[in-house]
């Protein structure tokens, strides 16, 4: 291995290891200044713990830590090694941070405020951890493995166990607590696919014309974006088709239909988020 490839590796783990370093202190701030004061809880083993601190009076850091502690040791030989570490060790920091950020003073005692805030705060922490191949979590972890088992998927399963912690929640907290709850992992969890799909969004475009090479060859020139021709049929017609596909920057969309138009009144588009891009000729806006 050469000198510019060990650096670009040891540059790519020590970025991950940072995230997974700031996402539960993100995460906890948002649980010990916004939420769990507010007795909000979030879903997941995260959701339990809240309930069983309040019940208990136990220490939230520590229940986060030992109730996340069977699902790692139940995925250690089912999932990959590294995603399971990277978890442990994340959940390993939460339940450090959830201690530190204990004795801050609560940001507001606004119900809707501590929702909307600490959703959007918890969401960008476990974002950041999710993006860097790690989990807050046990039951993704759990999901994950019974997914392989039984014919639901792990979206299913996760919604499942978050309905029994959000009417566990009511009965301990009361209805409209839960209710709030439920606001919040809504939030949390846009804001995560924020964090995860990135807010650059491309436009994936195909266009079916008959003056698919004028079209790609203007498109190249005015906008200097790969172009790629696929061979299509068209199943009415029967005819042979050229069509284009290429990936351009949003705000390049407009220019785009400009050109096909211009080029082709009657030409067909299709237009598709694309949220990651790898290699090729695109802008990103």
């Amino acid at each position: 291995m050469g000198k510019n490839s060990f650096g670009s590796t040891f540059f790519r783990i020590l970025k991950k290891f940072i995230f997974l370093t700031i996402g539960p202190f993100i995460a906890a701030c948002a649980l010990e200044c916004f939420l769990v004061p507010n007795n909000i809880i979030d879903g997941g083993i995260i959701g339990v713990g809240i309930i069983l601190a309040h019940l208990t009076k136990y220490n939230l850091g520590l229940l986060i830590f030992v109730l996340n502690l069977p699902f790692i040791l139940l995925a250690f030989n089912k999932i990959g090694k590294k995603f399971v570490l990277q978890t442990f060790y994340a959940i390993a920091v939460l339940a450090v941070a959830v201690n530190f950020f204990h004795h801050f003073e609560v940001v507001t005692t606004d119900l809707l405020l501590a929702t909307v805030f600490g959703g959007i705060i918890l969401g960008l922490g476990v974002g950041f951890v999710l993006k860097n191949d790690g989990s807050t979590d046990g039951t993704e972890i759990m999901s994950l493995v019974l997914s392989k088992k039984f014919s639901f998927s792990v979206g299913e399963l996760i919604m499942g166990f978050n309905i029994i912690i959000y009417s566990a929640a009511g009965f301990v907290f009361g209805l409209e607590k839960a209710m709030y709850a439920v606001i919040t992992y809504f939030i949390a969890s846009r804001i995560i696919d924020l964090v995860l799909e990135g807010f650059n969004t491309s436009k994936s475009v195909r266009i079916i014309s008959d003056c698919s090479h004028d079209i790609g060859q203007a498109l190249l020139e005015r906008l200097n974006v790969g172009v790629t021709y696929l061979d299509g049929q068209g199943a009415f017609s029967g005819k042979e088709k050229t069509l284009i596909y290429c990936v351009v920057a949003r705000l390049e969309l407009g220019k785009l239909k400009e050109i096909v138009k211009e080029i082709d009144p009657c030409a067909f588009l299709t237009v598709v988020d694309v949220h990651e891009t790898y290699g090729g000729r695109v802008r990103k806006g």
